[in-house]
Order: structure tokens, then C-alpha cells, then sequence
């Protein structure tokens, strides 16, 4: 017996194999380190903490937003990096990116039905143009994270990648789009270790 012979009605058979072929994003690994046992964090485990950090911090939001969009789009924003893989943000090409990405989005999402396909594409593209207030904040907590790892693992990603302060503000400047105080505390950890000469 296969999973196949199970599959009787063609709309969940679509929705099955996209669970299934999504379980590869626990084998995209990030340039980022997990806060406590140093391992490389994965891109699951990455939109994990994103959907916690939203469900925390959406207070902080500087707009009113639909919390559950901000999580559906932590949930799928980097479903693309199974096939385009994981880029550290502060040396990419972005329209290499984008190109490899929106071909993964075409791919991956288009195993699911058309009416779902259309939503997950929907979102993903939302949360890459950065225009609503939920997209703007979902991108700011994608960038908080990251800089967390970072503060509490003595910049070690900055400096493996030879990643300097300016660099770090330029990038993580947009945070504010999303929300003035994750953005104020972003800072604050930057000069600190600016100021410890870490960075």
C-alpha cells in the first residue's frame, strides 16, 4: 500500500503532496546560529520563531494588523529557499534572487490547488514588496531575528562574512518600516557592539 491509493479526491491529493514536498525547508539551513546551542538554525525552525514572534510582539506593530496574515506569511515566506536556497542578505544580487525565487514560488506552490496556490503565492509576494502594514512588520521581525542571533552569539555570522556596522544599519534600517521600537532596540544592540568594537 502507497500514499497514492489513499488519494482518492484530487484536491487533497494536491494538498498532501505539497505537505510533503514542504517538509525539505527543515533541510534549508540559515547563516544564523540558534541563541543557545550554537547549531545552524533551519529555515522551519526559522518561520517557527517568526509566528511566536509575531503572536508576542505585534503590539509594536506601528500600524494596526491582521495578525493571522503576518503569520501565515512568516509561515510561507521562505518556503521558495527550498529550491532557491538561503543568501545572506547583506551581499545578495536581488534581482538573482527574486528570479530564482518567484520560479520556486511557481514550482512549489503550484502542487497545491489553484485557489490555495493563488493565496500562497499571494502572500509571498506581499511579504517580498513590503507595502502593507502586516507585510511590514512581518519583515521586520524576519530581520529582529537574525540580529538576536547575532547580539547573543557575539556577532559571530557578521563577522565569519566580514559584515561591517554600516552594512548591518543599512539592512536592518527597514525594521522601522514595520515598527519604530523593534527598530530602537535593533539600534541599540548595534551600537553596543559597535561600541565593544565587535562590529
Amino acid at each position: 500500500m502507497n500514499i497514492e491509493s489513499q488519494l482518492k479526491d484530487k484536491r487533497f491529493e494536491k494538498q498532501i503532496k505539497f505537505l510533503i514536498e514542504i517538509d525539505k525547508i527543515k533541510n534549508v539551513i540559515r547563516k544564523t546560529r540558534n541563541f543557545y546551542n550554537k547549531k545552524y538554525e533551519n529555515d522551519a525552525e526559522h518561520g517557527w520563531h517568526l509566528c511566536m514572534f509575531a503572536l508576542i510582539l505585534s503590539e509594536y506593530s506601528n500600524e494596526p494588523i491582521d495578525l493571522f496574515k503576518v503569520i501565515k506569511m512568516a509561515l510561507i515566506h521562505d518556503i521558495v529557499e527550498i529550491d532557491a536556497g538561503d543568501v545572506i542578505v547583506y551581499a545578495i544580487d536581488e534581482k538573482e534572487k527574486r528570479d530564482k525565487e518567484k520560479k520556486a514560488a511557481e514550482r512549489i506552490f503550484g502542487i497545491l490547488p489553484d485557489d490555495q496556490k493563488a493565496e500562497c503565492i499571494s502572500l509571498w509576494e506581499e511579504f517580498e514588496t513590503r507595502e502593507t502594514a502586516e507585510a511590514k512588520f512581518a519583515h521586520s521581525i524576519d530581520r529582529l531575528e537574525p540580529v538576536l542571533q547575532n547580539y547573543l552569539d557575539d556577532g559571530y555570522t557578521w563577522k565569519k562574512h566580514g559584515i561591517t556596522s554600516d552594512k548591518v544599519i543599512k539592512v536592518n534600517k527597514k525594521i522601522e518600516n514595520g515598527s519604530k521600537t523593534l527598530w530602537n532596540f535593533v539600534r541599540g544592540l548595534i551600537e553596543d557592539f559597535v561600541q565593544k568594537g565587535i562590529l
